[in-house]
């Protein structure tokens, strides 16, 4: 969710929520998609391009995606294991904590080729909105979790504004 500049308050009267964040239309939401893996992480962004009204941008590092998240990212898909050969990296939770404690609206959507309750569990705990495994039903699964958290955008501002 975007801070509200004086700019925009002189543009048009934008809905807020109680924290003063701009809750994004459908056309303003940026997704950061995050993995090691180059074709995976391609493929993904092919997908997920495939709507306009969304801003994607990619990051081969955990690093990579904290050093942008000025950009105020609405949804960010992680994936779990993030390595570079011999480099030392942020992993998926270590990114994940440093999102949540920057951003802390910001959705994120643990992603990762491990079947484990124990991994989806400790994402969850560690403040991930949802865990989807990579097989060949995950950008299904990525876009229905988008979705839910549009539909809870949504939801976020018609509260806000019957609240007035």
């Amino acid at each position: 969710m975007k801070p509200i500049t004086s700019f925009q308050e002189s543009q048009s009267p934008a809905i807020i929520n109680v924290k003063n964040t701009i809750i994004p239309d459908q056309n303003d939401i940026t997704i950061f998609l995050v993995d090691d893996d180059v074709m995976y992480l391609k493929s993904l962004e092919f997908q997920f391009r495939q709507n306009p009204n969304l801003k994607i941008e990619t990051f081969l590092t955990g690093e990579a995606c904290i050093e942008k998240l000025f950009l105020k990212p609405d949804v960010v898909i992680l994936d779990y294991i993030l390595s570079t050969p011999n480099k030392i990296t942020l992993t998926g939770p270590q990114t994940l904590v440093k999102i949540k404690k920057t951003l802390p609206s910001t959705q994120v959507i643990m992603l990762s080729a491990m079947e484990s309750a124990e991994v989806a569990t400790n994402s969850i705990k560690l403040g991930a909105f949802d865990y989807v495994i990579k097989d060949q039903n995950t950008f299904p699964r990525l876009k229905a979790c988008v979705k839910k958290i549009l539909g809870i955008f949504s939801k976020e501002k018609e509260l806000i504004v019957w609240d007035w």
